[in-house]
């Protein structure tokens, strides 16, 4: 069962807007056959013309004898929409 956050978490804006974020993110990855529980996951804030993206991208835990490249996701910090797909070589 979730734990309810605290208030103090609740208004920090870069929390907030992260979960938002991972959430649309974790959505389209699956969506794309990504095994989200399985990929190690890292964030990147990157700021662009006065706008806040997030550069979400997700590898293998297990890399050996894995074919293909990471799946890297461009989501825009305001609305939560996946701007950006890319997959790694």
């Amino acid at each position: 069962m979730a734990a309810p956050l605290p208030t103090d978490v609740l208004e920090d804006d870069i929390a907030v807007s992260l979960a938002r974020v991972m959430a649309a993110a974790n959505k389209r990855a699956r969506e794309l056959g990504v095994d989200v529980v399985q990929s190690v996951i890292t964030i990147t804030q990157l700021p662009s013309n006065g706008s806040l993206f997030w550069r979400i991208n997700y590898g293998p835990k297990d890399h050996v004898g894995r074919r293909g490249g990471d799946l890297v996701l461009e989501v825009d910090a305001s609305d939560a929409r996946v701007r950006r797909v890319q997959w790694g070589q």
